[in-house]
């Protein structure tokens, strides 16, 4: 790294920092061990040679006390076994020194004057000292005395030769003691001395690297973003360093440009908050109850108003005739829009098919002939409103001034268009639900007018026909009894037409309880019956749909019970207590066959109206009837068919 790259040596420093370590604790172990194994072979050969001196040491006292044992045998007061094995043990001694003892230890030094002096004192007992000494063992009592003294003689002359070897073992086990001192005290120099490198390496190659990033990080915490740490080696600390001197760099170049990052941030989030405030306030707005001019037109306002275009218009499709019309319009001129009411695809920028649409933008160039070039503008958008990949339609924004949509703008101009799809589809949706919905009541306003009025108004017509006869005949009693007929044909119309009236002015209330006792309380008004409703249970509130449907069923049944049951009283039932809501309506009238009833819905269409009613709102109807034993019905709303509104 230019500017803070120190040379790094390519000797031991350049190695890395474990092989470092680990070779100089490996030299320092070395050393140590040659130290402690040469103390160690001193102290074995000092022990050694201790023990050959006091073996060389008990030769002269061995050489007298031989002397003293041959003067006790030559007395005759001690036995020739016991010099014997005197002499033996005499040899064992000499064999010993001679050939060393590891198990003691005992060794000689190995030093020639050392084996020669061994050897002046094996040739002065084998060949002198021994044999006069077996020589007297065996020799009659007469030359005894003669032999002790010329052994005695001898054996003070071979006291100096023991004493020699002696010294000589001494000067060397001397010397030995002497080298073991140094090296004593050399092993403790050369402790100190290993414990000061260790130390000294330590802190060239752990502790002021460590030193050095320490302080650089000091400086770097401080705000001096230039800091940094020299690189002196190749080994871990040096990459450690390195990696720092780039760290610091990268900090010193993101703090220069952190204001200018800051800004682009804020500018960034700024937008952000703009472009979900927008999303909020069309998600709010579209969500409102209004026409589709209204919708498309508020839609285009606040995305035009947002952007700063100048102008723009919503275009619906319509894919059959492969046209897309004008909805809604925003700071267009009228000029403009005279002529683009209705495009066909790719008539201009603004009628690009929908279905291969996305979002586009186009700049106007100064020589365009485009009629949007004429009234000032430079460039113009397209976007598609779009559904789940299903396109009805574009949105265009018209600009003044050169502008530039960025792919995140762009995105929100899609995301916004599919809202206005959505909202689109769910305003049609419901239109088309109204629609139905009127046509269903239509359906079942017909049918109640086919089985009330066209059935009276048919018989009314008969009855015409029977009087113009009476008349033509001069009948007069069939005149009277037909026009009797038509007079009760007419009231009871009329009846039917009120029926249905009140029947399409019901209006719900709070509770069902109170809703079927309105309903109740008209009939009693109406026919004069007498009417009982029984109520059981706290009845929960139902959807509208299923009320409404349940009251027009029970006006239905109750109508039936008016013109055909010839009943006395009438007893409702409402039961909200169990598993299912039960709405019963009995009365004592005539009745009828039930299956045969069913099996004629061509002549009554009010059992039909009732079943198609009972299946829309999910509600089970029974129907029981026998001639002469009046009719039950029952109505019921199981719990899983049934929502609380």
């Amino acid at each position: 790294m230019s500017g803070y790259r120190w040379a790094v040596p390519d000797g031991p420093l350049g190695l890395k920092l474990s092989t470092k370590i680990v070779g100089a604790l490996l030299g320092f172990l070395l050393l140590a061990l040659l130290a402690i194994g040469s103390t160690l072979l001193l102290s074995w050969q000092l022990e050694g040679t201790g023990a050959a001196i006091n073996d060389a040491g008990s030769l002269r006292m061995r050489t007298t006390q031989v002397a003293l044992d041959l003067t006790h045998h030559v007395d005759g007061q001690l036995q020739a076994a016991t010099v014997q094995t005197d002499l033996r043990n005499y040899d064992t001694i000499l064999a010993r020194l001679r050939h060393g003892d590891p198990a003691r230890p005992l060794s000689l030094p190995e030093q020639r004057q050392v084996y020669a002096a061994l050897s002046a004192v094996e040739q002065g007992w084998q060949l002198r000292l021994k044999p006069q000494a077996d020589a007297l063992l065996v020799a009659p009592s007469s030359e005894q005395p003669l032999l002790l003294s010329r052994y005695q003689v001898d054996a003070s002359a071979f006291l100096p030769t023991i004493d020699h070897f002696v010294q000589l073992l001494e000067e060397n086990n001397a010397h030995k003691t002497e080298y073991l001192r140094i090296c004593q005290v050399l092993l403790a120099t050369m402790a100190i001395l290993g414990t000061v490198a260790l130390i000294y390496l330590m802190v060239l190659i752990v502790l002021r690297p460590l030193d050095h990033i320490h302080q650089a990080i000091r400086r770097l915490a401080a705000g001096d973003y230039s800091a940094t740490v020299p690189v002196e080696t190749n080994d871990e600390f040096g990459q450690v360093g390195a990696g720092f001197n780039q760290m610091a760099k990268r900090l010193a170049e993101v703090h220069a440009t952190l204001e200018e990052r800051v800004q682009e941030k804020t500018a960034s989030l700024e937008q952000k908050n703009r472009e979900l405030a927008l999303l909020l306030e069309i998600a709010t707005f579209l969500n409102q109850a209004q026409t589709l001019e209204e919708l498309c037109r508020g839609f285009l306002t606040r995305v035009v108003d947002n952007l700063g275009a100048a102008g723009g218009a919503v275009r619906l499709l319509d894919g059959e005739h492969e046209l897309v019309y004008l909805v809604a319009d925003a700071g267009l001129p009228e000029t403009l829009l005279g002529g683009e009411q209705c495009l066909s695809y790719g008539d201009c920028f603004c009628s690009l098919n929908p279905e291969s649409l996305h979002g586009r933008q186009m700049t106007l160039p100064d020589d365009s002939a485009l009629p949007c070039k004429w009234e000032g503008f430079k460039v113009v958008s397209s976007f598609p409103i779009a559904l789940q990949q299903r396109s009805i339609g574009l949105f265009n924004l018209h600009f003044r001034e050169a502008t530039v949509f960025t792919p995140q703008k762009t995105r929100l101009m899609e995301t916004l268009g599919q809202h206005l799809a959505s909202a689109i589809e769910n305003q049609r949706l419901v239109d088309k639900e109204r629609e139905l919905a009127i046509l269903e009541e239509r359906n079942l306003m017909a049918q109640g007018l086919h089985d009330s009025i066209a059935q009276g108004l048919s018989f009314l017509n008969l009855q015409v026909q029977v009087l113009e006869q009476a008349v033509a005949a001069d009948d007069g009693l069939l005149r009277d009894d037909t026009i009797a007929l038509l007079r009760t044909g007419v009231q009871e119309s009329y009846d039917d037409v009120r029926e249905l009236l009140n029947n399409f002015r019901s209006r719900l209330s709070a509770r069902l309880p109170q809703a079927v006792e309105t309903v109740l309380d008209k009939f009693r008004r109406q026919t004069g019956l007498k009417v009982e409703l029984q109520s059981e249970g706290l009845s929960r509130p139902l959807l509208p749909e299923q009320q409404l449907q349940l009251l027009f069923i029970l006006q239905e049944a109750l109508s039936n019970v008016r013109k055909h049951a010839q009943a006395s009283q009438v007893l409702v039932r409402l039961d909200d207590s169990g598993e299912a809501l039960t709405l019963t309506i009995m009365d004592d009238g005539i009745g009828f066959d039930a299956e045969r009833m069913c099996e004629r819905d061509d002549t009554h269409y009010g059992l039909a109206i009732m079943a198609e009613r009972a299946t829309r709102a999910g509600v089970t109807m029974r129907i029981d009837s026998e001639p002469g034993e009046g009719c039950c019905i029952r109505l019921s709303i199981a719990r899983a068919q049934r929502q609380a509104a």
